[in-house]
């Protein structure tokens, strides 16, 4: 019989305090460049770990009310762990990474769901809602999730990080730039803003730099908040343990960062903070595929998604169309937002009826393992989307019934101290 009595424990090429703002943190970094250092090398095939802090490098605190949510500095996300070299990439390789772990720190075992203010980050219902900071503080029990601001519901997590990619090149940042900043000066005073232009405010690399590239950095780099070609801030939320990425390579050594770890998401984020936000720890593992993009046609990262993942098959299911019937019934054409809008909202009515606050079930199908389809979009006008709400995560029964559903009292989230909503 074998042991592993001598063997060696997978090296943590980033170590954080999750306590600690991200800011006087090293091995952290919250925009995109080519020009941030890689701050450790990896050969294909080993396994390692990386400690990430939360996206917002411990701007939220355990506490009952959304006070932190409401001031939250964005110009400082999402903070990242890496670079990290791979040994033998080049541009126009395919780099695969294997997920093998994510997991919550001990030493914080609880996490957050955020609505932001309408005019500081906003979500997908920011303007219907005129929306007001409110937050759910979630603990952690194992695989499992409870609130104390969302009583009445209990899950298994989907562990993932909302945010990994490989870093561009110069040529790729500057399509970036020059792409979004068009479309910021057709919508100049858009509230939420429709994208976010370099800022050197509140942009950060750990790292020990010359002024001139720390410089070069900020007043260039692509901020962190959407996803992109290389892969970034796309919250698909099946990228749990044993999930496998193929990412395509723009620079020498590719040069992976992570960070924005979920305990738990459903499908479309809606609340902007809508996952279970987390500080943790992933676990990874690389390879290289010579020339990948070209073998791939790899104009986007590609995925195959976990083969773990909560069995919850019963599902109550709510359906959109691309008709704003909960606002002023204007009928667009085969627009699957307006249809996944719909149905999020039908879902947020019923809760209500539940006795959940609208805020609650905002929360809620931002951070339940909820899933959404696209029915269809063929059929003129109107798109169908749907979105699946599994039963088995209420403490009390949900199911239509003849009588009418019955109302709990289920409390509020956490709000802001001056009791705006």
């Amino acid at each position: 019989m074998s042991t592993r009595a001598n063997s060696v424990p997978h090296p943590t090429l980033v170590k954080v305090d999750p306590f600690v703002p991200a800011d006087e943190q090293k091995g952290l970094h919250n925009r995109w460049h080519p020009d941030i250092p890689a701050i450790a090398t990896v050969k294909p095939g080993e396994v390692f770990k990386i400690e990430c802090v939360d996206w917002t490098g411990a701007q939220i605190g355990n506490n009952d009310n959304s006070d932190d949510i409401k001031n939250v500095d964005l110009t400082k996300i999402h903070n990242l762990s890496g670079p990290i070299a791979v040994e033998g990439a080049e541009p126009g390789d395919c780099l695969v990474v294997d997920i093998l772990d994510v997991t919550p720190f001990e030493q914080m075992p609880w996490g957050y769901t955020g609505i932001f203010e309408l005019e500081n980050g906003g979500g997908l219902f920011a303007r219907e809602f005129n929306s007001r900071a409110c937050k759910a503080i979630w603990d952690f029990k194992g695989i499992y999730a409870t609130s104390r601001h969302i009583p009445g519901v209990r899950f298994a997590g989907v562990s993932h990080p909302g945010l990994i990619g490989t870093a561009p090149s110069a040529e790729l940042l500057a399509t970036w730039n020059a792409r979004e900043g068009a479309l910021i000066a057709e919508h100049p005073n858009a509230v939420p803003p429709v994208a976010f232009a370099p800022e050197p405010v509140g942009a950060y690399v750990g790292q020990d730099l010359d002024d001139a590239t720390r410089d070069k950095i900020a007043r260039e780099g692509a901020r962190t908040v959407p996803g992109r070609e290389h892969g970034g801030n796309c919250d698909i939320k099946n990228l749990s343990r044993g999930s496998r990425c193929y990412f395509p390579v723009f620079v020498k050594g590719a040069n992976l960062s992570v960070g924005d770890l979920h305990f738990s998401q459903g499908d479309g984020e809606l609340s902007f903070c809508g996952a279970i936000e987390m500080a943790g720890i992933i676990t990874f593992s690389t390879s290289i595929i010579k020339g990948g993009i070209e073998k791939f046609a790899l104009k986007q990262p590609i995925f195959l998604p976990s083969p773990i993942d909560p069995l919850y098959s019963n599902k109550l299911i709510f359906e959109g169309i691309s008709v704003d019937y909960h606002g002023d019934g204007k009928q667009y054409n085969m627009d699957a937002t307006v249809a996944y809008k719909q149905a999020a909202l039908n879902a947020i009515a019923y809760l209500q009826k539940l006795g959940f606050t609208r805020e609650q079930a905002y929360l809620l199908l931002s951070a339940a393992p909820v899933e959404s389809h696209v029915g269809a979009v063929v059929d003129s006008p109107n798109a169908c989307v749907t979105l699946a709400l599994p039963v088995g995560i209420f403490d009390f029964d949900i199911l239509p019934k003849e009588d009418g559903l019955t109302k709990h009292d289920l409390g509020q989230c956490a709000i802001r101290s001056d009791g705006v909503l």
